[in-house]
């Protein structure tokens, strides 16, 4: 063979090589486009999802773009490791970023219309892919970000580690179903930590890496089993699992606990929604290192938030039990009523504006007005017969309903908001803003304000207390008369009571008028102290809502909302002192590094002295305390004795609004203060009687449910029935003057 034959023959072998030398070569000097920086590939964009995290340390829910939060080595098992290297890279640890022998291989089995010959990229490689290269457009396109990616690997290669470049390809991967990471992805398919997954959990994943949307087991289980099974073979072809093993596992059917990250499902959804709107504004304020703001979907960080996971599951179980009890009774209380749930004098006309404005409010008008259509084009889609799903308490119901009468049916439906905090702290520990957040958005803690009643009458008996009336001090139970002239008002204005006529014209205590709601013994505290007085304490106690300085505020006419209302509360529990609500301790960004501490603020309301008198008697209200007619305890809280068995020291206070619209109860105790508000979306949507629209009968037994779970579950939620710290001098003024009052009763 001639010397040109030999030189042709090396050159042809050869040229390939030359060729793929030099194209990478091109590529490293971004002939094919740029490349990523060194300051790149030491801080790639990992898109971050933020984490609320739990006082006990349970991840509540995150906001992201990719629901993805980083794992650090420790925390995945080393037996998902070794699936993840048997299958997709078994010389992981040996090669520079490109497996050679996998790439001859790969080129081989094109050539030959091998299929199975496998694949030639490289974990780093699919790294680089998910990284800093684009979908391509083209087949050529493919060829240089192929060169590309070899390229980046080599780099990523030589600055990270073989683990950290293990970390982050897990740390990245899109599992789907909102999974991105190891750590969303075992979550939303087992519900555990990475750390705990089996084998078999462990090569179900790894088995997803190849196409996730074709091994979905949502949708393919038993393909993906199948896959699964082939990541089991290869761990036992490579020696990571035993012939037995692989034998007793192979069999078992994938198990899953799917859980999709979703806003509406999990705990607490209200909170997590309020806290968005509070930290979309923290970012707006907060500056990084570099100059640029802080995103709340992609910068990791980390909220660590007041709540205690297993209180807040307490709170929404107590709602969730109570008001599906009591819808019942609703819908068996306005059963045969022509205009239900409407009252039968409301004129057709008057329904009609209220679903009008409901139906404005709707997402599904919005939708039409962007369109173009005009009013009467879209009363006709609301008129108009379509298949829907409707929220019930047994579970979605499929059904063909006009929009119009959807919103008709939803405002049959009861609705409640609860918050408790620790008035020592003002750490809020738990938050139901509502029944269930995919179907009913609004939130009732905060955002929801409703008349409050009976429920600010304490605030009037702090004044007379603190002034220095006796909670003995004696009050005649006549009507009390605010001047039109005298106090500016339209007309004369005389509130009357709803309860025993018998107590007509004899005196009562303060003890006995605010343990039973009297409405003539406030009116005269507040013919004592004016309205004005009644209005600067409440500035005192937090209550940053306008209110009118008018003589009704006695009897609670104004709207507050239930997050206002529990944190005047617990300045009775925590010695007078006023404490803000906090949801927030601390943010850290993903590095651990803490961005701010939160501190709530607090003033002096009341003195020690005149707040442990009041604690005594909002006791009063649950203890009951004797009637000078019945001979016998009364207090509009007494349930909570006699139907709930509590034996602990509990103060509250109940409430019912005009038309029995709004029923409260505010509880409090040494280490819990709560406030529950029960009604309709709509004030013209209640109960007709004061019998089933008491606070007492809508909202008290929420907070008995409520508190029941928290106190079955005292060593782990450490929330214990306590006394309330008050010296014997206070018990001594609350012993008036009645021979009933040493008695003893069981409850």
């Amino acid at each position: 063979m001639s010397r040109k034959a030999i030189i042709f023959i090396w050159l042809f072998t050869l040229s390939p090589f030359i060729i793929v030398f030099t194209l990478v070569n091109l590529a490293s000097y971004e002939f094919f486009g740029p490349l990523p920086s060194f300051e790149q590939l030491e801080n790639p964009d990992n898109n971050l999802a933020t984490e609320i995290i739990s006082v006990d340390s349970v991840v509540l829910g995150k906001y992201f773009f990719e629901n993805r939060t980083s794992a650090i080595k420790d925390e995945i098992p080393e037996i998902f490791i070794d699936a993840l290297i048997s299958t997709e890279d078994i010389r992981f640890r040996e090669h520079s970023g490109i497996d050679i022998r996998a790439l001859l291989r790969a080129v081989v089995g094109f050539f030959s219309s091998n299929k199975q010959s496998g694949g030639a990229s490289t974990i780093t490689q699919q790294l680089a892919k998910m990284l800093f290269t684009k979908l391509p457009a083209s087949g050529i396109d493919r060829i240089k970000q192929k060169l590309k990616e070899w390229v980046i690997s080599a780099k990523l290669e030589r600055r990270y580690t073989k683990d950290e470049i293990l970390l982050m390809y897990l740390n990245r991967f899109d599992w789907v179903n909102n999974a991105v990471g190891i750590k969303s992805a075992s979550r939303v398919y087992f519900n555990k930590k990475p750390i705990d997954l089996n084998i078999q959990e462990s090569a179900m994943l790894v088995g997803m890496l190849k196409n996730p949307s074709l091994f979905n087991p949502n949708r393919r289980l038993e393909l993906t089993q199948e896959r699964r099974n082939i990541v089991l073979s290869q761990m036992r072809k490579y020696g990571k699992i035993s012939e037995s093993l692989y034998d007793s596992i192979v069999q078992i059917p994938i198990a899953l606990d799917f859980k999709k990250a979703s806003h509406n499902e999990g705990l607490a959804p209200y909170f997590r929604e309020h806290l968005r709107g509070k930290m979309k504004e923290w970012c707006l304020n907060n500056i990084k290192p570099d100059g640029s703001r802080y995103n709340l979907y992609t910068d990791g960080l980390k909220i660590y938030t007041t709540i205690d996971s297993r209180v807040q599951k307490f709170a929404e179980e107590a709602v969730s039990i109570h008001i599906s009890k009591l819808q019942i009774d609703f819908y068996n209380h306005w059963k045969g009523y022509t205009n239900a749930p409407f009252p039968k004098d409301f004129e057709p006309e008057q329904i009609d504006a209220i679903i009008d404005q409901a139906m404005r409010r709707s997402v599904r008008y919005k939708r039409l007005k962007l369109q173009g259509k005009k009013i009467n084009e879209i009363r006709d889609v609301f008129n108009k017969k379509t298949p829907m799903k409707l929220f019930s308490w047994n579970g979605k119901i499929d059904t063909i309903l006009s929009p119009r009468d959807s919103l008709i049916y939803s405002k049959f439906f009861l609705h409640s908001g609860l918050m408790s905090m620790e008035p020592s702290t003002g750490f809020v520990k738990a938050y139901v803003g509502g029944i269930n957040y995919e179907n009913f958005q609004y939130d009732h803690v905060t955002s929801g304000k409703r008349q409050v009643g009976s429920t600010f009458k304490p605030f009037l008996y702090s004044l007379a207390i603190q002034e220095g009336y006796s909670p003995c001090y004696q009050v005649p139970n006549v009507p009390v008369v605010f001047d039109k002239i005298k106090w500016r008002l339209e007309k004369d204005w005389s509130p009357k009571n709803s309860g025993d006529k018998e107590l007509e014209g004899l005196t009562l205590t303060l003890k006995y008028g605010l343990a039973n709601s009297i409405n003539t013994v406030t009116a005269y505290i507040m013919k004592q102290f004016g309205p004005h007085a009644v209005v600067d304490l409440a500035k005192k106690i937090g209550v940053k809502s306008k209110i009118l300085a008018v003589p009704s505020l006695c009897l609670g006419t104004f709207d507050l909302s239930v997050y206002e209302m529990v944190g005047a509360y617990s300045t009775f529990s925590n010695k007078g002192v006023w404490v803000e609500p906090i949801f927030i301790t601390k943010i850290e960004d993903k590095n651990g590094v803490i961005l701010e501490k939160f501190i709530p603020e607090s003033n002096e309301a009341m003195s020690e002295k005149t707040a442990d008198l009041m604690v005594r008697l909002l006791q009063g209200v649950v203890d009951g305390v004797y009637s000078p007619t019945a001979k016998n305890k009364m207090g509009t809280g007494i349930r909570l004795r006699r139907t709930y068995g509590f034996k602990n020291e509990i103060g509250g206070k109940t409430g019912t609004t005009q038309n029995q619209s709004d029923g409260w109860f505010m509880g409090i105790t040494p280490n819990l203060v709560t406030g529950v508000w029960t009604g309709c979306e709509d004030r013209s949507v209640h109960f007709r009687d004061i019998k089933n629209g008491q606070g007492a009968n809508m909202a008290l037994p929420i907070f008995a449910e409520f508190m029941q779970r928290v106190y079955a579950d005292t060593l782990n939620s450490g929330i214990y029935p306590l006394p309330f710290n008050i010296s014997r001098s206070i018990d001594v003024k609350l012993i008036c003057d009645d021979s009933y009052e040493s008695s003893e009763e069981e409850f």
